[in-house]
């Protein structure tokens, strides 16, 4: 993804030794940053960022990327009130500026615990569409976020693959080499619980 590192370095008369300086790095890994041959995670791009002096979303080129807030998390058996969190511990990560999203707004949820660490490790930012905003079809081997709300309330997110079996029957998947996270889950709940998809994932993210 393009960044304006460089112009912002160079508009406050920094050189690459300078900055990376600044943030504890060689100056070729400035130099890797600002051709966009090192990816930026959430991390990376406040570092950047704090040693320009400038907001993150900031460096990103207008027509390149946008910002997405994440609000919470999703963790397969972490049941409470609610998934999301007070907003001083919310973040923000960036995300290609996909043309077919523009009109969309752009949800996301870090990742916890083992429920689909075969796709995802732990800690992964999925950024998602909300299904009722989009009005899209759900589509088999795409991956949902989901909610799942028990009889007394609380409730748990997290994120599943949309898969059918062999009789046609529509089950939300896990893909994790936990055990206690192999279950399939029906897309229409059962007695003890109720499912909601909130949203299709389009992008995920590494804070590093």
């Amino acid at each position: 993804m393009k960044n304006r590192i460089r112009e912002l370095r160079e508009a406050q008369g920094l050189s690459q030794e300078a900055l990376g300086a600044k943030i504890g790095v060689h100056w070729q890994t400035v130099l890797r940053a600002e051709s966009g041959k090192t990816a930026l995670g959430t991390t990376k791009l406040r570092y950047y960022a704090q040693a320009l002096g400038v907001e993150p979303d900031e460096l990103l080129q207008k027509d390149e990327g946008r910002m997405v807030t994440v609000k919470g998390f999703v963790q397969a058996g972490a049941w409470a009130e609610t998934w999301e969190w007070n907003e001083d511990d919310q973040y923000t990560v960036p995300v290609p500026d996909e043309p077919a999203l523009r009109h969309y707004t752009l949800h996301a949820a870090e990742t916890r615990g083992p429920s689909m660490n075969r796709r995802y490790p732990e800690g992964t930012v999925l950024v998602f569409t909300d299904i009722i905003e989009t009005q899209n079809d759900l589509h088999l081997g795409k991956r949902y976020i989901i909610e799942r709300e028990r009889a007394d309330g609380l409730r748990e997110a997290t994120v599943k693959t949309l898969w059918r079996d062999e009789a046609g029957k529509i089950w939300l998947l896990p893909e994790s080499d936990d055990p206690l996270f192999q279950e399939p889950i029906p897309i229409d709940g059962n007695e003890d619980d109720t499912v909601r998809i909130v949203g299709r994932v389009r992008f995920a993210v590494s804070r590093e």
